[in-house]
């Protein structure tokens, strides 16, 4: 059954494997690329401030000093030294950026990579990265709505006019378009209240959950097909991304066991399978023979 899951990989904790040296990022691209490896995921701050106790998700996971290259601009660099690998945000801080100019940059990436972008979303947690792009970190939530609306008017439309409290612009071209059919797959990295659920039924492609127990897989899973069903959508179209992490007696990850519960995250509803680099490769060395073993999924 692992073989109905397609793989992807995130790259974080880039000063583990590269320093200062982040080129190095692209000899680990065309390695997965030449494996099989399904998407390359790519992590969003624009600037990280001292209140990492405000994670709302448990402990936070790097120090102040990690990099954090901006990801569509590492991600154009990705696509230029790959073929077939798929290149995904998991997430962009989406309100953090302007709406038009997010769209325009997109959709060249789009064009750019034949055809490969994942555009996974978040309003993020963090108040200082918003205010130090002088914007208010209250209502990002509405303006996430907003930009996400104005990107598919103008991928849609030529010439292109949307209105909203945030963005609103009248008869303009924004061109190149994405190459992607309906335009670049939106997924959303959200934990599922009403409003998310609705976000997802409207733009989404995919969600990628944030989880406290694996029922929250199955039982989300379950709803947004639900959802998708009643609004007119295929419900066999939803992409759900679990991220398989299973601990060894000393608790530390375990890429082998970590596999063998692919068979049950699939039962439960997920169709991509995402393992996160920095859990499995402690070193620059380690980090082909941890893309074989998730190569040989992708794979069957």
């Amino acid at each position: 059954m692992t073989a109905s899951l397609s793989t992807s990989v995130i790259l974080s904790s880039l000063s583990l494997y590269y320093g200062d040296e982040l080129t190095g990022l692209l000899e680990t691209a065309r390695m997965a690329d030449d494996l099989g490896i399904g998407q390359l995921v790519l992590t969003d701050h624009v600037v990280m401030g001292e209140r990492t106790d405000r994670y709302p998700y448990g402990r936070f996971p790097y120090p102040l000093e990690e990099p954090w290259p901006e990801p569509l601009t590492t991600l154009a660099a990705l696509a230029g030294c790959t073929r077939r690998v798929r290149l995904g945000t998991g997430v962009l801080i989406a309100p953090l950026r302007p709406a038009v100019l997010l769209a325009k940059t997109l959709a060249t990436l789009d064009a750019l990579s034949g055809g490969r972008l994942d555009l996974g979303v978040g309003t993020g947690w963090q108040r200082e990265e918003y205010e130090a792009l002088g914007l208010p970190f209250a209502g990002r939530s509405e303006r996430l709505d907003d930009v996400l609306r104005a990107c598919r008017a103008l991928w849609r439309d030529a010439p292109a006019t949307f209105s909203s409290p945030s963005v609103s612009f009248e008869k303009v071209w924004c061109l190149p378009r994405p190459v992607q059919p309906g335009g670049i797959p939106i997924w959303f990295g959200v934990r599922l209240s009403e409003r998310n659920v609705a976000r997802i039924v409207e733009h989404g492609a995919g969600w990628m959950p944030l989880l406290d127990s694996e029922k929250d897989l199955w039982d989300g899973a379950a709803r947004l097909r639900r959802e998708f069903r009643a609004a007119g959508r295929d419900p066999a179209s939803l992409g759900v991304r679990a991220t398989p992490l299973v601990l060894d007696k000393d608790r530390r990850p375990d890429l082998e066991r970590s596999i063998a519960e692919l068979p049950r995250l699939a039962e439960q509803g997920a169709t991509v399978a995402s393992f996160a680099l920095a859990a499995f490769a402690r070193s620059r060395e380690e980090i082909r023979p941890v893309l074989e073993a998730i190569a040989r999924v992708e794979s069957g």
